[in-house]
Formats: C-alpha cells, sequence, structure tokens
C-alpha cells in the first residue's frame, strides 16, 4: 500500500475523485476481490459507530485483508491513559492502514503525521467524514450521470455535521456550478 492518508476530502482531486467514482462502479458489478490479500486493516473507533464500522469491515474482508481493533476505546489502553500518539504508534506495528474514528476534531489529522502507516479518516468530531462525503458523490454520480453543472441543496445539522463539512468542502473548491 502507499503510504498516503484520507484525512479531508480536500486530499483528493477532481481526477482521483472520479477514478474513484470509475473504481466504485467496477466494485458494484465484482465486490469480493483478493487485491488486500495479506493486508491487516485496523479499525480504530473511539466514538460509536455502526455504519461505518461495519462498512470499512465488509470492505476490508471483502478485498481480503485481515480486520483488527476496537469498537469501545474503554476496552483499550486510552482507558488506562494511552496517548492517541501511543496507540497509533502501537497499532502501526500490527497494520497497514488505520481507520480511525474520533470524538475530537483534527484526531484523523493529528494522527496521520506520527503514523508510519495511512490514516483514513472514518470521521472526527464535527470536523470531517471524507469517505462518506465520496460515498454521496459516487451517489449524487449515480443518479445525476455528472458532478457538473448541479445545484445542491443541504438541510439538516450544518454547524455539527461532519458529512455535511466534508461535502461544503469539496464544493467550495469546486468551478462555479460543479463538485471538482
Amino acid at each position: 500500500m502507499e503510504n498516503h492518508n484520507f484525512v479531508t476530502i480536500a486530499d483528493l482531486s477532481r481526477d482521483k475523485i472520479l477514478y474513484l467514482i470509475r473504481m466504485a462502479q467496477a466494485f458494484e458489478q465484482h465486490p469480493n476481490r483478493d487485491i488486500l490479500k495479506g493486508k491487516i486493516v485496523a479499525t480504530l473507533f473511539f466514538e460509536p459507530s455502526t455504519r461505518t464500522r461495519l462498512s470499512f469491515e465488509t470492505a476490508a474482508n471483502r478485498l481480503g485483508a485481515k480486520v483488527i481493533g476496537f469498537t469501545d476505546a474503554r476496552a483499550s489502553s486510552v482507558s488506562k491513559g494511552e496517548t492517541l500518539k501511543d496507540t497509533i504508534l502501537m497499532v502501526a506495528n500490527y497494520a497497514d492502514v488505520i481507520v480511525m474514528r474520533h470524538y475530537i476534531e483534527g484526531a484523523a489529522q493529528y494522527a496521520s503525521e506520527v503514523s508510519p502507516v495511512p490514516i483514513i479518516n472514518a470521521g472526527d468530531g464535527a470536523h470531517m467524514h471524507p469517505s462518506q462525503c465520496l460515498l454521496d458523490l459516487y451517489s449524487i454520480y449515480k443518479t445525476q450521470g455528472t458532478l457538473d453543472n448541479l445545484n445542491i441543496y443541504l438541510v439538516g445539522d450544518l454547524k455539527y455535521g461532519r458529512t455535511v463539512h466534508s461535502l461544503i468542502t469539496r464544493c467550495a473548491t469546486s468551478t462555479p456550478h460543479s463538485i471538482s
């Protein structure tokens, strides 16, 4: 695996997003592949999650990876005072990539700065949820056939909604009327 982090949707160019959309289409047709065989994905969920955690774990399994991790930080050494840095460095010894959800905004960025393996942000506080944004963009593309010349209306918790923040970030870096 290349050592690339995915902390914010701004990490991806328009071309990379379109490439990932094409890959998602191919994986929808043939979901079970062993392209991650021999790799280990660590899922570290410092706050509760069902859909996101199971989505990442299912994807890792379908791609042939093994999954390790925790769903409750109270069941880890964090409960004994282990720092986020120490947890990340320790888990990086066992895993090829770390998928992390954390209740503190910026925790994924910090983890990416100290980790020798890639960090994937599965939500950090009210800050970002870039993987959900990719899914939203894919859904828009599937239903609209394009990401260009669209009016996007956002409804819901606009102040604290990390999924909305990711989509707004992507739209704000776009040319007028397109998501790039």
